[in-house]
């Protein structure tokens, strides 16, 4: 597959959102971004919020793959990445990927931009298929997917307990490459730049 280099370079949103690599230093505004989903939401099955050395060392798990993130007056206002679909070899060429925003960014077309960039940066490196789970209901974030072209596979029922009832998680998924190769080459190993 041809890599696209501009999903490697910044790109502005209108004319004040910047989309931009992520990396380690913006692991503290990430874990800012992301509390709000952990303490106030079901949107996060997460009980306590991680800190932003928690959030670093998540960016540099394996497999490498890309974290972006999207700056609006100087500060980081939303972020997506990709992550290991599963742990067994067989999925190594699908990944799930997550986009959240602070709540003033929501609405701007950023959570569009920042997966757009994502996704073109995970279908260069290889990879077949991008998934999404998404705690039920959650109207904007099943929109956003539907808009980017996700599909829905089916819902787990019941499947997380939090703020004492249980939620269903509905998964959507992208195929970024139709039809799938017969014969995959390895997916590459994410290396910015």
């Amino acid at each position: 597959m041809r890599r696209n280099p501009a999903a490697f370079g910044e790109l502005t949103v209108g004319m004040t959102a910047t989309i931009r690599l992520a990396t380690t230093a913006d692991a503290d505004s990430i874990a800012a971004i992301y509390r709000q989903y952990v303490a106030d939401t079901v949107i996060s099955f997460e009980t306590e919020p991680p800190d932003g050395a928690e959030m670093a060392r998540r960016m540099a798990a394996p497999p490498p793959l890309p974290w972006f993130v999207a700056e609006r007056a100087g500060r980081v206002s939303g972020y997506a990445y990709a992550s290991a679909h599963r742990a067994r070899a067989a999925y190594r060429w699908s990944v799930d990927v997550s986009v959240y925003l602070a709540a003033d960014e929501r609405g701007q077309g950023t959570g569009r931009a920042l997966y757009a960039r994502l996704l073109d940066a995970v279908r260069g490196l290889g990879y077949v298929n991008a998934y999404a789970g998404i705690a039920l209901p959650n109207p904007a974030s099943v929109g956003l997917h539907e808009a980017m072209g996700f599909r829905p596979v089916g819902v787990y029922r019941n499947v997380g307990y939090k703020f004492g009832r249980w939620h269903d998680v509905g998964w959507w998924e992208l195929a970024l490459a139709e039809p799938p190769p017969a014969d995959p080459g390895e997916p590459r190993p994410w290396a910015p730049g």
